[in-house]
């Protein structure tokens, strides 16, 4: 039973749906991101750790570490081929694969997307996504509320994107866990929408603070609900100073070249430390 956030974490088969009749079971590991070295223990007397927390906080601590690397080999094989991984996590709802969907279509001949899709069940969002051009791999979690390193690993190696190209990985809908979980990506973007409510970023703290960008979706109907633009940019700024946060709507189109131009920010970035180019060997961003 994983400690941060309850589902079990032992023995999940994870079905890879690739849309051509059969499937892959794997075995997850529950692991925790990077730089997260807090750890929630159960069972605390009068703020001292009892045997059973110690015994907690060592296991999570292997897995964490466990995680971490495996991450670390996303990323480096990511940066290798010039490709920028994007984790795109929001809340049921908020509408990634409408956002996703429209990505695609619209950077067909500009930019090759291909996409992660993390859901517990079905392979509906990989299929509208197919549907709109992009190459995807389904990575269903059975139980977990969230995708690892290890799922994106094997996901990559099936999916093999073309160098200088974007992967999206589409996590599962959930503002907590997958904060805490590196996959090796460039960025996270959460994706908020306007009828979630304008305190979205003081409710879920940690997800808008490993974020480095943040859409808020469905403005179009900001006439019709009662949402603050003020106290959801204040939210934000006092959790994440550093964060981005772009307007859109995913079915109108309002904001889209802005989310694009960010993209294509990132790609530029990942292709000045590909290998080969002047600035090869620094850190990945």
């Amino acid at each position: 039973m994983c400690a941060t956030c309850g589902c079990d974490g032992e023995g999940h088969d994870h079905e890879h749906d690739h849309g051509h009749g059969h499937a892959h079971d794997h075995d997850h590991d529950h692991h925790h991101g990077p730089g997260h070295g807090h750890v929630h223990l159960h069972g605390r007397e009068h703020g001292r750790e009892t045997p059973s927390d110690a015994a907690r906080l060592r296991v999570e601590r292997s897995v964490l570490e466990k995680n971490d690397r495996l991450a670390e080999r996303n990323r480096g094989w990511l940066g290798a081929r010039g490709i920028v991984a994007v984790n795109l996590v929001s809340s049921p709802g908020a509408g990634k694969t409408t956002l996703l969907e429209r990505t695609v279509r619209d950077l067909a001949g500009r930019i090759r997307v291909s996409v992660i899709e993390g859901d517990q069940a079905t392979s509906h969002d990989a299929d509208r996504v197919r549907a709109a051009g992009a190459r995807a791999v389904q990575v269903n979690t059975g139980a977990g509320c969230h995708l690892d390193a290890a799922m994106v690993e094997r996901a990559l190696a099936e999916l093999d994107p073309p160098r200088g190209s974007i992967v999206v990985i589409e996590n599962v809908g959930n503002l907590v866990c997958p904060a805490l979980f590196d996959l090796g990506e460039q960025a996270k973007v959460v994706v908020a929408s306007v009828p979630e409510g304008d305190d979205k970023p003081a409710k879920y703290p940690h997800m808008f603070r490993a974020a480095r960008l943040a859409l808020l979706n469905k403005v179009d109907l900001a006439p019709h609900v009662a949402f603050d633009d003020g106290r959801f940019d204040g939210f934000a700024r006092e959790v994440n100073p550093a964060l981005g946060v772009l307007r859109v709507s995913a079915t109108r189109g309002d904001g889209l070249d802005a989310w694009y131009a960010w993209i294509e920010s990132q790609m530029a970035r990942v292709r000045e430390v590909a290998p080969g180019s002047s600035s090869a060997g620094r850190k990945p961003i």
